[in-house]
């Protein structure tokens, strides 16, 4: 018979959060460890009307479509999108925008969506196309969508952008766009539809001048 070669804690262990034995209320905790976001996202996080940011009926809605494509050039089926965005008049209905919250425009609208991907790996959230944003230095940030991905054998979300094809004189002075190689840019930029705009996102390719598209930290 073999022994063990388990040994017992001493006090000379390294523990991840170190704590007082036999006392757990002294324990100082951290960020809890990164788990994949798949493919178990879709129990309890969407409800019935989470892609519309604006109800039916709202004025000036439109269907925003994001078609994410995994590295395998394979369409992400179980992929889950959240976007985040202005009014029609570039405002938040929140305190923390500087200038302070308004009511949204139009009446019903939120700045949240939440949407589901079907077998072709296309989430639809309906909205309103937001109005630009002021930012430093008297500049303008282009109108658009911030854009979170969720799919299995991801530890943390993708964030990027959607940018409006109309807008193009705005976007040489976008700062966010600017942040990346002028080569770059057209990735984040959406393509009108009959009824709104539609984006592909790839979330990965080999090749560093390939169809990958540019993700953000924030």
């Amino acid at each position: 018979m073999t022994s063990s070669t388990a040994t017992s804690s001493t006090a000379t262990d390294t523990f991840t959060y170190p704590v007082t034995p036999g006392d757990f209320t002294t324990a100082t905790f951290g960020p809890t460890p990164s788990a994949t976001v798949g493919p178990y996202w879709h129990i309890g996080l969407p409800w019935p009307d989470s892609p519309d940011a604006a109800p039916e009926g709202t004025p000036g809605r439109i269907a925003v479509r994001f078609t994410v494509i995994d590295g395998a050039r394979e369409p992400v089926e179980d992929v889950m999108v959240e976007t985040w965005q202005a009014d029609a008049q570039g405002r938040f209905a929140h305190p923390d925008d500087p200038r302070g919250a308004v009511a949204a425009a139009p009446p019903g609208f939120r700045g949240f969506g939440r949407a589901a991907g079907d077998p072709t790996g296309t989430a639809t959230v309906y909205t309103v196309k937001p109005g630009a944003l002021p930012t430093e230095h008297d500049r303008l940030e282009a109108p658009h969508i911030d854009v979170s991905v969720f799919a299995r054998g991801m530890l943390h979300h993708a964030i990027t952008r959607l940018y409006f094809p109309e807008d193009a004189a705005l976007h040489g002075d976008d700062p966010v766009l600017r942040a990346l190689l002028a080569d770059q840019r057209h990735k984040l930029i959406g393509e009108r539809t009959d009824d709104g705009y539609a984006l592909t996102i790839y979330l990965q390719d080999a090749d560093p001048d390939g169809v990958e598209t540019p993700f953000f930290k924030v």
